[in-house]
């Protein structure tokens, strides 16, 4: 590893997987100075799905992936960027934690053991349950339309990237 980045890889189609991923990175962010680790130099990326690559995979040195479930399987672009990057960086991340937060209208496990399958396909070690948002849309109105998660929500995503850069920052992965 090359240094001590949390890569946040985030797909969103309605806006609730883009305010997760930003709640981590903010909560990332808090951590690493509140806790007096700023000299650590832990740097928190948050990357649309479509824009990260292999290069920026093999930096970082942990990794938050948040995406949307839809029909009972990850989105299309967040499958896509694990497809592209999968086999440039297998052998060469193994043993980097991560963790998952996945928005679901009801359910959200198809998506998270999809990505626990490649996860482990890399060697990566969980840091933590996977995280499952569940929106309650139900209706093709209510699953199509913008979200404003609660702030109960952007909060337990705000820990997870927290306790991810100060594991980073402290030494702990």
């Amino acid at each position: 590893m090359t240094d001590r980045t949390l890569l946040i890889v985030w797909h969103s189609r309605t806006g609730a997987s883009q305010q997760l991923a930003r709640a981590a990175a903010r909560g990332a962010r808090a951590s690493v100075h509140q806790d007096g680790l700023s000299g650590t130099a832990v740097r928190v990326e948050c990357v649309h799905a479509s824009r990260v690559d292999a290069r920026r995979m093999l930096a970082a040195a942990a990794y938050l992936f948040v995406a949307p479930e839809n029909l009972a399987s990850l989105s299309g672009v967040m499958k896509e960027f694990f497809d592209r990057n999968y086999y440039a960086v297998i052998d060469r991340i193994e043993g980097r934690p991560y963790a998952v937060i996945i928005s679901a209208g009801s359910d959200g496990h198809g998506a998270a053991r999809q990505v626990e399958r490649i996860a482990t396909g890399w060697r990566l070690r969980a840091i933590a349950e996977p995280m499952i948002v569940n929106t309650d849309a139900q209706t093709a109105e209510a699953i199509l339309a913008p979200k404003h998660l609660p702030p109960a929500h952007l909060e337990a995503a705000a820990e997870l990237g927290a306790a991810l850069a100060a594991g980073l920052a402290m030494g702990i992965f």
